[in-house]
């Protein structure tokens, strides 16, 4: 059965998820996680726990108030982000993890160590490649 033919077969079925078949639900799904600025914000909110949107965007430097919304907006969608709007003048919004995401930031906190501590590894194999290359 192909995947298109498992999503037809209907909602509450149990489907077997393949992330390497191109239309199975969880490669979008994967997409989705590993846009970088998805990764930073779940990490941030795991890191640094509930935040404002100005303090997020602080925590994730770099990241444009559209991309930093349009992010927020697919993780909260995803059901791994909250979004808790507090009935204040002006209204004060946080943005917090929830279950899911709180269990996918603790598996990436270990992956942004193991970046930190190997980039200048990975930077002297660029180099070396680059030279071995003739790229600039």
């Amino acid at each position: 059965m192909t995947t298109q033919e498992q999503s037809q077969a209907g909602a509450g079925q149990a489907q077997e998820l393949d992330v390497f078949a191109q239309l199975c639900p969880s490669r979008a799904m994967l997409a989705d996680l590993a846009d970088k600025w998805s990764m930073l914000i779940l990490m941030g909110l795991g890191e640094f726990g509930p935040q404002r949107f100005s303090e997020l965007q602080r925590a994730v430097d770099g990241v444009s108030r559209k991309m930093l919304t349009q992010s927020l907006r697919t993780l909260e969608r995803n059901g791994l982000v909250r979004r808790t709007v507090y009935p204040e003048t002006p209204p004060r919004v946080v943005y917090d993890l929830l279950p899911l995401g709180r269990e996918l930031a603790g598996l990436l906190a270990p992956v942004g160590r193991w970046t930190e501590e190997r980039t200048a590894r990975m930077l002297a194999a660029r180099e070396e490649f680059d030279r071995a290359h003739g790229e600039a």
